[in-house]
């Protein structure tokens, strides 16, 4: 997988550096990770890592579109490695876990803009909101 990494940044084109590739794999192995997640989980490879370098390698690899920040209504930001789809997310309103779901099928109003006010659009951005399973069953319990 550190090769496929490699070949993303060098594609984009960004310096292969040991924290890109910490951070590259640690939301590839997690996804919907808060910015301290990727701290704690790239510093368990790479121990002397700051946050700082942490926050620009997040930075540099969102704007050039290697990850994608999600931040839904009243969220600590996330993070995943998929991008290059119009894929939506889950949100539990309880404990905030994060699920990816594929793009809207059928009659999909909401997904055309009644009045794009001239711009291109090339996303639609849906987040649907709800209880997971977890917190759905510990709520009957009580």
């Amino acid at each position: 997988m550190t090769s496929d990494f490699e070949a993303q940044l060098r594609s984009a084109s960004l310096r292969v550096t040991r924290p890109r590739l910490a951070v590259l794999t640690a939301l590839h192995e997690h996804p919907h990770v808060d910015t301290d997640t990727v701290i704690s989980l790239v510093r368990a490879e790479l121990p002397t890592v700051s946050h700082q370098a942490v926050y620009d390698v997040l930075r540099a690899l969102t704007d050039a579109r290697l990850i994608r920040k999600i931040q839904p209504t009243g969220a600590n930001a996330r993070y995943e490695t998929r991008v290059g789809d119009n894929h939506h997310h889950v949100v539990c309103r309880s404990c905030g876990a994060i699920a990816d779901v594929e793009c809207a099928v059928g009659h999909t109003p909401c997904l055309t803009a009644s009045d794009d006010h001239g711009f291109v659009v090339d996303e639609a951005e849906v987040v649907y909101w709800g209880t997971c399973p977890q917190c759905s069953a510990a709520s009957t319990r009580h």
